[in-house]
């Protein structure tokens, strides 16, 4: 009985999320309009049990559960606890805004916390099963929830191309995975590590399996040439679910990638670098070039994804626990900005207005100095303009490039990022420099505004003082490796 437990216990913060979904799903359909704020509550209370059950069962080294389906070690509790505060903030940023136009329902928040789960489950995934089980319990959640709006013909066409374009990647990364399997005999991570120490006869098939499931990740990532879904599903979902599909999924994306290049297939990575070079630079040329010709803010903001998914490969294509490191301190910085980023859409939002052209910006300092100071930076982070988040964020992955001695692709990592500074600075021009075009006043609910003021503050001084997450970062990776 004690062992079944042990067992069960590194995955006690995904059954407790399992079991609050389920309760949010009942209440939901036994109160009426009047009361949808408490299944609101019980998703924050969720998210806060699921920390408190995180950091009890936090653990120093890695622990298998479940017969080595899930693993308990620093990366998973660290990237966990990321996730509960990420979602924790789009739900704040995205209440009012789903109240305005009828989406803050029960559904809405079961699929969140469907989607938390999927990715819990990625994040603590020690098995290509349940790699697999918890994207594609994230993708049918964000699927869903692109298409919540079910009276805009925008919102069910990007979700049908979302649809059609994941299932594709999802065939793509299970058939790299099939042929893995066929080569080492197994489907757990670490003895897919250990089959392939030595060295395999079966390099063909072995080749081409990293190539699709590579191909897969990619599409997840959004990396270019499987970037297409991007700017139509950010532009096309409601911006509250386009901020949750561009925060949260994106720390479960790194957990996936370094869980099978980095801990699964590390003795191939001379195999696997070169494709991730190649999907770099295209993410960062085409990310940046496309974002400058952009006057929609959502679809600016998907392209500068695209870019930053370029720059988050730099460090994981290094295959060094430094390059991981700061891979994860690049994808948790960023998670940060683009929370911000959105959730600056949605406060100037209103019932049928949604503020995401760019000139919607215009003369936003006149309206708001403080809310004009922190979309400033927001975009000068995103830049990587210092002293912010974002600054340090490119530095720790152009050290992990230079390092194995790619100083060529760090060049050009530096002089895309000279072209994305441009759109970055169009904002900041439009809030300062011109004359508004609306000059009705700001309505947003307190929570909100605090939630922001703190978003932009901690892009500050996260590069004023990185050394504690990078600090984090690295013990993570270390004890986890």
């Amino acid at each position: 009985m004690r062992h079944a437990i042990l067992q069960f216990a590194p995955a006690f913060p995904e059954i407790f999320v399992l079991a609050m979904v389920s309760l949010i799903l009942v209440v939901d359909a036994a109160v009426d309009d009047t009361k949808r704020y408490l299944a609101y509550a019980v998703s924050l209370a969720t998210l806060a049990g699921a920390a408190f059950l995180t950091v009890l069962r936090f653990s120093s080294f890695p622990v298998l559960g479940l017969d080595g389906l899930v693993i308990d070690d620093p990366l998973a509790g660290v990237l966990n606890l990321f996730l509960y505060l990420t979602v924790a903030m789009a739900l704040v940023y995205s209440r009012e805004y789903l109240r305005a136009r009828g989406l803050y329902r029960g559904e809405f928040f079961a699929l969140v916390l469907f989607a938390l789960l999927g990715m819990m489950v990625m994040v603590s995934a020690g098995h290509f099963l349940t790699l697999y089980l918890g994207l594609e319990l994230l993708s049918l959640s964000l699927y869903a929830m692109v298409a919540l709006q079910r009276d805009s013909s925008v919102a069910t066409e990007a979700a049908m191309k979302y649809f059609v374009l994941g299932a594709l990647a999802s065939g793509m990364l299970l058939y790299g995975m099939s042929m893995v399997y066929g080569v080492t005999g197994s489907l757990g991570l670490g003895d897919i590590a250990i089959a392939l120490q030595d060295g395999t006869d079966l390099r063909i098939p072995l080749v081409f399996g990293i190539v699709f499931i590579i191909a897969g990740l990619a599409f997840k990532l959004g990396a270019v040439p499987f970037h297409m879904w991007v700017p139509d599903v950010y532009h096309g979902a409601p911006t509250a679910m386009t901020l949750f599909i561009g925060s949260a999924p994106k720390i479960a994306a790194f957990a996936f990638v370094v869980r099978i290049l980095g801990q699964g297939l590390e003795s191939q990575v001379a195999d696997w670098r070169d494709m991730l070079v190649i999907l770099a630079v295209l993410s960062m040329a085409v990310g940046n070039i496309a974002a400058i010709a952009q006057t929609n803010l959502k679809r600016m903001l998907a392209y500068s994804t695209i870019s930053h998914m370029g720059f988050m490969l730099l460090g994981i294509l290094s295959g060094s626990q430094s390059g991981y490191s700061g891979a994860m301190f690049y994808v948790l910085s960023y998670t940060l900005m683009t929370l911000g980023g959105f959730g600056m859409i949605l406060l100037l939002s209103r019932a049928g207005f949604e503020a995401d052209r760019l000139e919607d910006f215009k003369g936003l300092n006149r309206r708001s100095p403080w809310l004009a100071f922190m979309m400033l930076l927001l975009m000068f982070s995103m830049a990587g303009v210092p002293p912010t988040v974002g600054f340090y964020a490119k530095l720790t992955v152009l050290q992990a490039v230079v390092a194995i001695d790619y100083v060529w692709l760090a060049v050009a990592a530096v002089l895309f990022s000279l072209i994305g500074a441009f759109y970055y600075l169009r904002v900041v021009k439009l809030m300062y420099f011109d004359a508004p075009l609306d000059t009705s006043p700001i309505v947003a609910s307190p929570d909100a505004r605090i939630m922001m003021s703190a978003n932009g503050l901690a892009i500050l001084a996260l590069g004023i003082l990185p050394q504690p997450l990078m600090a984090v970062c690295i013990h993570a990776v270390g004890a986890s490796f």
